[in-house]
């Protein structure tokens, strides 16, 4: 009986000391929950205001469009939609040029996307897989490339089309586009490539699979975010182009949104610049980018991380 009571009493000791422990800490641990930095709170409110001065061009843009011309033009503005219409919107739909320039802007960045994507992939892993003569100076020569000025290349860029007869062809644009958009997606592709082990390939390899087909059916699903990455990147690069266009197409029926947006400026001498029109259209323009975002936003968070530490 002794012994039992011993037991059975011997761990109420325990069980007080433990409940101390655990008060003991826990009031250090609720002051320091509640105690508040100073300097958290001023990075915070940095962060907030900066937010705020980059949203609010955005937020201008779409309400200006909603807002009649005569009301954006008058001497008080409204930072808050007031008579809100939607003539801009209808005004630009059914006005000449939009629909041309919206089929042309979108058939060169589908274009120029699919191929830098797959000439690009196929470079990174020629890089990051091969060694072979002159591997070093094409990365050097990548890079050069990438350091070259647009604007001086333009009188030879425009003679090479001209001769070639793709001026004012979405062959001709889209050619120039993949030419300056695949150095600086090569070397982001290299990276991601050269993260994933070769030994995976080399395992698929032994079981029976061709190099190709161990390339496309293991490495190239580890390829994902970075694909995605890069593709936003030439889908930026291209859709919101302008001076290459301007000199590529200067056929007002072979026009991208960018070089279409233009004319607002253009007819402003005769009869001014309807702004209500100019917002609408600015906001269309860029309604395929925030969709094409919101498709891969999740892919290109992960790409871009993965392809800062990565190589």
């Amino acid at each position: 009986m002794t012994a039992i009571e011993v037991t059975r009493d011997a761990p109420e000791p325990v069980t007080r000391t433990t409940k101390a422990a655990v008060s003991a800490t826990a009031v250090p641990r609720a002051k320091n929950r509640r105690k508040i930095r100073p300097g958290k709170v001023v990075i915070s409110l940095l962060g907030i205001a900066a937010a705020l001065v980059w949203v609010f061009p955005v937020y201008w843009m779409i309400i200006s469009a909603f807002t009649p011309n005569a009301r954006l033009q008058s001497t008080n503005p409204s930072f808050f939609p007031t008579s809100a219409t939607w003539s801009g919107f209808t005004n630009v739909i059914s006005g000449s040029g939009f629909v041309g320039a919206l089929r042309m802007s979108l058939a060169i960045t589908v274009l120029t996307v699919l191929v830098v994507i797959i000439w690009a992939t196929l470079a990174a892993l020629a890089i990051s897989r091969f060694k072979f003569k002159g591997r070093k100076s094409f990365l050097l020569a990548v890079l050069f490339i990438q350091m070259l000025p647009a604007e001086g290349l333009f009188l030879a860029q425009y003679q090479m089309l001209s001769k070639a007869q793709l001026v004012n062809t979405i062959w001709g644009v889209s050619i120039i586009y993949i030419a300056a958009i695949i150095p600086f997606t090569v070397w982001m592709l290299r990276g991601f490539v050269a993260g994933v082990p070769a030994e995976l390939e080399e395992a698929a390899m032994v079981d029976g699979l061709t190099r190709s087909k161990a390339f496309f059916k293991i490495t190239f699903p580890l390829l994902a975010p970075g694909l995605i990455a890069s593709g936003v990147y030439a889908f930026l690069q291209a859709w919101n182009e302008f001076t290459v266009a301007l000199i590529a197409l200067p056929a007002r029926d072979a026009q991208t949104l960018p070089i279409w947006l233009r004319s607002f400026l253009a007819d402003s001498a005769n009869k001014g610049i309807d702004w209500s029109q100019v917002m609408a259209a600015s906001t269309l323009i860029a309604i395929p980018v925030i969709i094409f975002f919101l498709i891969v936003q999740g892919r290109m968070t992960s790409g871009l991380v993965s392809g800062a530490v990565k190589g």
